[in-house]
């Protein structure tokens, strides 16, 4: 399955749970939500995924967590916000990069319409 394929999944799934709770919930609920519809549609879903941070060949002692990591393929970052802010879609392409990554989605459940909390970030690789 292609990284497009998997994108359709979690956005039918984004939609199911958004559908199912609606805005303004906290963004660890709308977590456990859409990795229990994402693994009931089907896909391998991680949550709280450790990456590593490596600066000039050199393992950092520090590492960041992923929010999502679906099919080992496509990072799914959530946010329950009132105002998005362009700094997370830059730090979901940094993602992308730090992990060779090819797509990611960003989702912010805090919204009336879902169809304006879906992002898609692309790392041209």
């Amino acid at each position: 399955m292609n990284e497009n394929d998997i994108s359709y999944i979690i956005r039918g799934a984004i939609y199911k749970v958004y559908k199912e709770l609606g805005p303004g919930l906290l963004e660890s609920i709308y977590e456990a939500a859409l990795k229990f519809q994402l693994a009931k549609d089907g896909l391998d879903v991680k949550t709280q995924v450790p990456i590593d941070v490596v600066y000039c060949g050199y393992k950092l002692p520090m590492s960041f967590r992923l929010d999502m990591l679906v099919q080992d393929k496509v990072i799914v970052e959530l946010k329950s916000v009132e105002n998005m802010r362009e700094v997370y879609s830059k730090q979901l392409l940094s993602y992308l990069k730090m992990t060779d990554l090819h797509l990611g989605i960003l989702v912010n459940f805090n919204v009336n319409d879902i169809n304006n909390g879906i992002f898609r970030i692309v790392n041209k690789l």
